[in-house]
């Protein structure tokens, strides 16, 4: 299992923990969609939170949608994941440029500028949840420590990181999700605090070849951690040629006429994984029967 995120709880269930290792997944998003090193960094950053709070979701039909709109050169990223570990994602702008922020780091935060971050949990039920937060410095990982507590009322911490390679390729990526049940003793909080501070970022604790059971160990591990459970994450697009020719079918009868009329096949992309499907004129005399 390279990919994999693993579920824990500290302080007597005072505490409850994410951690994931997301390299492989994330180097998947970024050869898909040719991203820039900045791009990667901050798709990169948001398949790695929308897969561990994917996996929070307990219904195995439930799915998340995290969006962003932002007014950034990026233009907004996009991601879905589900309760299985499955995730995909993609960036309006995969191609945008800057150069790095005063740490000498990929400059996530002016990629994203300034806009707004949607959570959208379907569970099943006639309406979806959302909530809405601004983007409070664009670096992801504190825009979500902002929804969780302004949003969902608990206290979090989210670590998110991409590290790239000299390359462009992924060379580290990964994350935490830290919550405080409404019950955590103040010495807990405290403790949690203290550990916190002592972590500079992610990448580096991945760098040092840290496991996510290591990240958590090293956060939480003199608050009596116990790891319950180890879930594989993958990034994943269940787009298909019927499914994409359901999305034609859907746009109507005179719609496909005119272009079978036009006598060219037709090409659709799927915005999560950039796949193309080319349907042929015959294929599409087919569509206009089913949408008949």
């Amino acid at each position: 299992m390279s990919d994999y995120i693993v579920r824990a709880t500290a302080a007597d269930n005072q505490i409850r923990a994410f951690a994931a290792t997301t390299k492989e997944l994330v180097e998947y998003a970024r050869n898909a969609h040719n991203t820039s090193p900045v791009a990667t960094a901050a798709l990169g950053r948001l398949l790695t939170g929308g897969a561990m709070m994917g996996v929070m979701m307990k219904g195995d039909k439930d799915v998340l949608t995290l969006q962003i709109r932002c007014s950034g050169p990026i233009g907004g990223l996009t991601v879905t994941a589900d309760s299985k570990g499955n995730v995909k994602g993609y960036v309006n702008n995969p191609d945008v440029i800057l150069p790095a922020n005063a740490k000498g780091k990929l400059d996530v935060g002016k990629a994203l500028d300034l806009g707004i971050l949607s959570v959208i949990k379907d569970m099943g039920l006639k309406e979806p949840y959302v909530g809405q937060v601004e983007l409070k410095t664009g670096e992801i990982g504190d825009d979500l420590t902002y929804y969780f507590a302004s949003s969902e009322q608990v206290p979090s911490a989210v670590g998110l990181g991409v590290l790239m390679e000299k390359n462009n390729t992924v060379c580290q990526a990964g994350g935490f999700i830290i919550q405080l049940m409404p019950f955590a003793e103040e010495k807990v909080i405290a403790q949690l605090e203290k550990n916190l501070a002592e972590v500079n970022s992610v990448t580096e604790l991945l760098n040092q070849g840290m496991t996510p059971e290591m990240i958590l160990e090293k956060l939480l591990g003199n608050l009596g951690l116990e790891i319950n459970e180890k879930t594989e994450t993958r990034f994943y697009c269940n787009c298909d040629k019927v499914r994409v020719g359901k999305v034609l079918i859907s746009i109507g009868e005179k719609e496909l006429q005119d272009m079978i009329d036009e006598g060219k096949e037709v090409e659709l992309n799927c915005h999560f994984c950039n796949t193309n499907y080319t349907f042929s004129v015959e294929e599409l005399k087919e569509l206009l029967e089913l949408a008949r």
